[in-house]
């Protein structure tokens, strides 16, 4: 798109603040014009907030030849808005831990990208947890008016026995992090779920397990069709693609059921969006110039 205008929206839903952008997208970026009845139709964003330089034996499960090739990773977190709600899935790193990554190039937090599109962090009503490592994680205080979304099985994994004995893992969680949704749990903030179930009209969450114990993807009605926000159940294209799971994972057989459900789910593989693959920025067109490697389009 030639133009630079930012992303709005109205709502007034409870508790939900409209967005506060100074042009209007709603019609720049529809398919025909249309809404669903339920206002469930949504129109959805990746923001990266980070990048990395990396190899390809970081990345695919089992060596080969190929492993000391550089294959970078991006980091994302998604916003979806329909006319009547706004929805984040993960919140990224915090700033401060992001300070202590070696060659981490730290961007924007999610929030302040955000709010260049002209969504206040307090609009969101929804903070989707698709898990709780620390880069999905991070930023999730900045939104102190959402409800948190997240699968019972990956709380209490995190929070019990096993990930303790399972020294190798710790470092993935953060502490603080999980401290925070801990207490937004005792303040009622908190849907814990036990699989499927839809969060508000046109965007469910579907539990995947895989990747972690309780490992949850997105599923997006859109003008597109249905979108499936992948995140770590698929950190890249070539994983789902060519059938080869990332080397971090709660089970192997897992992570081969999650490549078959994000398919099942999604209307086409053109709507999956893969969690860590700088490919998403060319799959996906800008949203403007100026945000052209921070901000794609995934469904106008």
């Amino acid at each position: 798109m030639s133009d630079e205008r930012g992303l709005s929206g109205r709502h007034d839903v409870g508790g939900e603040r409209g967005l506060s952008g100074g042009h209007d997208v709603s019609d720049e970026h529809s398919a025909g014009g249309g809404r669903s009845a339920d206002g469930g139709e949504f129109r959805v964003y990746a923001i990266q907030y980070a990048r990395r330089d990396a190899l390809r034996g970081e990345h695919f499960h089992g060596h080969d030849g190929r492993a000391g090739e550089p294959h970078p990773t991006a980091y994302y977190t998604w916003l979806a808005v329909s006319d009547r709600h706004t929805v984040v899935v993960d919140t990224g790193i915090s700033r401060a831990r992001a300070a202590r990554i070696d060659g981490l190039d730290y961007l924007a937090a999610p929030a302040e990208t955000m709010a260049e599109l002209g969504v206040d962090a307090d609009a969101v009503g929804h903070v989707v947890l698709t898990h709780l490592h620390y880069d999905h994680t991070g930023t999730a205080r900045d939104f102190g008016a959402a409800r948190y979304v997240l699968q019972r099985a990956e709380l209490d994994y995190w929070t019990g026995p096993w990930s303790r004995r399972v020294a190798r893992e710790r470092w993935l969680m953060d502490e603080d992090d999980v401290a925070r949704l801990r207490a937004a749990e005792k303040e009622g903030r908190m849907d814990l779920l036990d699989g499927d179930a839809e969060v508000v009209p046109g965007l469910s969450v579907h539990l995947v397990g895989g990747h972690t114990a309780g490992m949850q993807v997105v599923r997006i009605r859109t003008a597109r069709g249905h979108v499936v926000i992948a995140s770590d159940a698929s950190h890249f294209y070539e994983n789902i693609e060519d059938d080869r799971p990332f080397p971090i994972l709660h089970s192997m057989t897992g992570m081969y059921g999650a490549f078959d459900r994000i398919n099942e789910l999604a209307d086409g593989p053109h709507l999956v969006v893969a969690g860590h693959d700088p490919e998403v920025l060319t799959r996906f067109p800008p949203l403007t110039g100026a945000l052209s490697g921070r901000v794609a389009v995934i469904a106008p």
